[in-house]
């Protein structure tokens, strides 16, 4: 196999995945120095990649047969760090010459190198699932995976007109995967409240358009009136805000991790998903989660009374957060 110069990575579909996949395309960089090196990606996650150095172009992924039009002649190697077998498909239909990553849902014949997902990376972050593929890959990989975000000066500024004169504190009480993930509008309220006078940080609260009610509930609670950002920030934007913040009360997001690349010290309220696998990567966080048999349950709504996220109270996740800013 001749090395290849032109190698498009076929990114995950989320902004968390997007995140902790990073560490692997760093690898992936290292191992083909002299390549060009470029991202397909969802619409909703391909700005990210702004932020991220060593990345010469980003293309918009659009479906199967649209992204396999647009790749055909252009790569010598697609990576796939998603699963499926219709983004194995799209490279195969491009007539890439080199198709890698993991065999699953039936797409090994799709790809010219495969591997399996290893037994011992499970209950690890996820991280060190997309390592694993670069390690299995055959491609040397480093000891430590680098999951950090850069913001650029466009991005600072945007962040600085939003969150005027500081410090601030930011809360994000919605999760796209579900309602499960979500921990109660009242006890935002209450815990930003208490942070509010405890530190005197000024507060904001983030999300997206379709959170808005969310968010308009929650600041409606408050006797201090916070700083309501949802449906009014862009990806940049966001990460512009977030790299603004003193601290961060979250559920398992993809502002959580966003935070947590940017190292953005953060409190994260965990209930339905696996904190093994997805909690924040750098050091300055704390994981707030109730002890319940049946957590983790990976379900978007819960089936009987949402124990996992209802037996988390107001004093666990403050106590938490003023230890991080103490």
């Amino acid at each position: 196999m001749t090395t290849p110069e032109r190698i498009v990575v076929r990114a995950p579909n989320w902004i968390g995945d997007v995140v902790l996949s990073l560490g692997a395309l760093r690898d992936l960089r290292r191992n083909f120095g002299n390549a060009r090196l470029e991202v397909l990606a969802r619409p909703w996650v391909a700005g990210l990649y702004g932020a991220v150095d060593g990345i010469e172009g980003v293309r918009l992924s659009e479906g199967i047969r649209a992204d396999a039009a647009a790749l055909r002649g252009h790569f010598d190697a697609a990576v796939l760090f998603t699963n499926s077998f219709g983004t194995a498909l799209s490279p195969a239909l491009a007539r890439i010459p080199e198709r890698w990553g993991y065999a699953t849902e039936g797409r090994g014949p799709l790809l010219t190198r495969s591997t399996r997902v290893p037994d011992e990376i499970r209950e690890r972050s996820q991280v060190y699932y997309y390592r694993a593929m670069i390690s299995g890959l055959g491609l040397s990989v480093s000891a430590t995976p680098d999951t950090s975000l850069r913001v650029c000066a466009a991005w600072a500024e945007r962040g600085a007109e939003l969150l005027e004169d500081g410090p601030w504190i930011a809360l994000n009480p919605g999760a796209s995967y579900g309602s499960a993930k979500q921990w109660l509008p009242a006890r935002y309220a209450a815990v930003g409240e208490r942070l509010g006078q405890e530190t005197g940080a000024r507060i904001a609260i983030l999300g997206s358009a379709a959170e808005r009610p969310l968010g308009e509930a929650i600041a409606a609670a408050m006797r201090e009136k916070p700083k309501l950002l949802c449906g009014e920030t862009s990806l940049a934007d966001l990460v512009g805000v977030l790299a603004r913040l003193q601290l961060l009360v979250t559920n398992d997001s993809g502002p959580m991790h966003l935070a947590s690349a940017l190292g953005v010290p953060l409190v994260a309220i965990f209930g339905p998903t696996n904190w093994r696998e997805t909690a924040p990567r750098n050091e300055r966080h704390r994981i707030v989660r109730a002890g319940v048999d049946c957590a983790p349950c990976l379900l978007r709504e819960c089936p009987i009374d949402h124990r996992c996220m209802t037996r988390i109270g107001v004093e666990a996740v403050a106590a938490a957060a003023v230890e991080l800013l103490h």
